[in-house]
């Protein structure tokens, strides 16, 4: 098997998943994962979204925090193809049309196709406990 096809092999996500442990401030972030939501942080006083999820803006320092749904299309900024895992995989960083910048994985495709500026949508795996987590695959 030739080094572009094991890519073509293994990019159908045959890597296991950590599962993610919320914690009480990403609950709902996860809770929205099992609905197919990708949910973002969105300040109420500075109108900001932000990535990952916390309680505090860290565009205002505000408190004032509520959820907002994504699109869930963006563009990949950058990407590294991690061959020496056991089981290769894209690590990228994509773009969302909200304007934040979220770390990813991308999945579903030819692990040799992608580039940068690619349009990507999101798509949720199931972690090894069956918590979806949300990936980006080629639009």
């Amino acid at each position: 098997m030739t080094e572009s096809n094991k890519g073509k092999a293994k990019a159908a996500n045959a890597r296991p998943i950590p599962s993610p442990e919320p914690t009480p401030g990403t609950e709902p972030y996860w809770d929205g994962a099992k609905h197919g939501k990708l949910l973002l942080r969105s300040c109420n006083s500075c109108k900001k979204v932000h990535h990952y999820p916390r309680d505090i803006c860290p565009h205002c320092f505000s408190l004032d925090l509520g959820w907002k749904e994504a699109s869930g299309r963006g563009k990949v900024y950058t990407y590294s193809v991690m061959r020496r895992a056991p089981e290769p995989y894209v690590i990228a960083y994509v773009t969302l049309e909200e304007g934040i910048k979220m770390m990813t994985n991308i999945v579903d495709c030819d692990l040799d196709k992608v580039r940068i500026d690619q349009p990507v949508k999101v798509v949720f795996k199931p972690s090894e406990n069956g918590q979806p987590v949300p990936m980006f695959a080629p639009a």
